[in-house]
């Protein structure tokens, strides 16, 4: 079988964590910024239902995408960990059976989605011409999740094999064709919110298909598996898919509540939240790409039993975010006024981007480091561990935190509470995985660095 062999299991890590990191952020950004600026299109036509029925509609499609996510980090986790132990052809099996059992379970669950696709919208808080048209908009774009699985899917084999810059190019080919499509069927054919959905559906075929087709040209392509392969490799796909899923979930239910508690400040306040919500993935492209560019890293060499590597691609991938965060924040202060200006923001809605914008950047570290220790428990064997940190993160450290929030401050309020409630289930997830760790390599921490790393955690907790 052609293509690179297992990569990661030598050279510098951080390095690795780099490339990986930026070349998968690029093909994310890339998405994020079509959506970022169908936003900004959706705002142009000056109503307000519109902007409020598509932060309605992220919240559900968010909850859809994050089941193709738990799929991707399952055939990403279980490819990568073969190719570490030097078993190019369980690898090739297992890429063909996770997409196979990815695409009918999707299908499966997107027909659910779809058939209850009003009722979730009340249930965000949508109500009247707005609801009718989140509805609308969800209806079109749904049924096309299994493309988007395929691709999703698909760029982590990719990324297992090590090549992160065909990955990307799957999304930005994706990418490429929406920016093309949202504004003429937008603006030139007048067809507003079902346009864009329109070229979301198009965008999701594309990026299948462009990730396809470098598995097939340049790492072996996929098999055609029997019954009895497709049964064998059910279990330990579930055995992470399962978990993994889970996981993905809790963010979006988390998301839904603050959606749900954001409508109580009028419509403004919801397109204000749909807005951030939008620049976000945006502006931490890289951290959002960095639990998939890092999965890879720590199997490979939990595979080959390279433990101290495991520990310094963990502790690697915490500096990387730190870093990150500090250089996103800053920019995005200066580029407060900007921002008001391209969306015509004012009141509530200008508050909401000013804070985001502000000192509340700052605190996506802590979810960089939830991000990162998720990798290591999906790639250790350890998908539980995951979905635990993730439903407390987004249940017990999301909503009395927000109610809070929003009793004291109203609206920012909101968005204060969710950011502050990240903090003990970050230091959680970093205690857990230096612990886990460990149990691997029972001498401990070799080095220094993350000896200390682990220490600052454990003091974080005992306060």
């Amino acid at each position: 079988m052609s293509g690179p062999k297992a990569a990661f299991l030598q050279g510098n890590l951080f390095r690795h964590i780099s490339v990986m990191a930026l070349t998968s952020s690029v093909g994310l950004m890339s998405v994020f910024l079509v959506d970022f600026v169908d936003m900004i299109f959706i705002s142009m036509l000056g109503k307000a239902e519109l902007a409020a029925a598509v932060g309605y509609a992220g919240a559900i499609l968010f909850f859809t995408s994050s089941f193709g996510i738990g799929m991707a980090i399952a055939a990403g986790a279980l490819v990568a960990r073969a190719l570490g132990e030097g078993h190019r052809d369980l690898a090739r099996t297992r890429a063909t059976t996770a997409l196979v059992w990815g695409v009918a379970v999707g299908a499966l669950f997107a027909l659910a989605v779809w058939l209850n696709v009003r009722p979730l919208a009340a249930l965000m808080g949508a109500t009247g011409e707005t609801l009718d048209l989140s509805v609308h908009y969800l209806r079109i774009i749904i049924p096309s999740l299994p493309m988007l699985l395929v691709g999703m899917v698909g760029g982590a084999i990719l990324r297992a094999h090590g090549d992160a810059r065909r990955s990307m190019m799957a999304t930005i080919w994706g990418a490429l064709v929406n920016a093309v499509l949202d504004p003429i069927l937008i603006f030139g054919l007048d067809m507003d919110l079902t346009g864009a959905a329109i070229a979301s559906v198009c965008a999701r075929i594309v990026i299948g298909a462009a990730a396809l087709y470098p598995i097939f040209r340049y790492h072996g392509g996929l098999g055609r598996p029997t019954r009895r392969q497709m049964v064998a490799a059910f279990v330990p796909l579930v055995a992470i898919a399962g978990p993994a899923i889970l996981t993905q979930l809790a963010t979006p239910i988390g998301q839904a509540y603050v959606t749900r508690a954001m409508a109580a400040h009028g419509e403004a306040a919801v397109a204000g939240m749909a807005i951030v919500a939008r620049l976000s993935p945006v502006a931490f492209a890289i951290i959002f790409a960095l639990s998939g560019a890092i999965g890879p890293i720590i199997g490979q060499n939990f595979g080959a039993r390279r433990y101290d590597r495991v520990r310094r691609a963990y502790y690697d991938g915490l500096l990387f975010t730190a870093a990150v965060v500090v250089a996103v924040s800053l920019l995005l202060f200066g580029l407060r006024g900007p921002l008001i200006a391209l969306f015509d923001a004012d009141g509530v809605t200008r508050d909401l981007i000013l804070l985001f914008c502000g000192p509340l950047a700052l605190m996506f570290f802590f979810n960089g480091v939830i991000f990162v220790s998720n990798a290591a428990f999906n790639n250790m064997g350890r998908p539980l561990y995951s979905t635990l940190i993730n439903w407390g993160r987004n249940t017990l450290g999301t909503v009395p935190f927000v109610m809070a929030g929003a009793a004291t401050w109203g609206a920012t309020g909101v968005l204060i509470g969710q950011a502050f409630g990240g903090i003990v289930f970050a230091a959680v997830a970093a205690w857990l995985a230096y612990r886990l760790i460990d149990r691997h390599e029972p001498a401990g921490p070799a080095d220094p660095f993350a000896r200390q790393a682990r220490q600052l955690s454990l003091m974080h907790l005992r306060r």
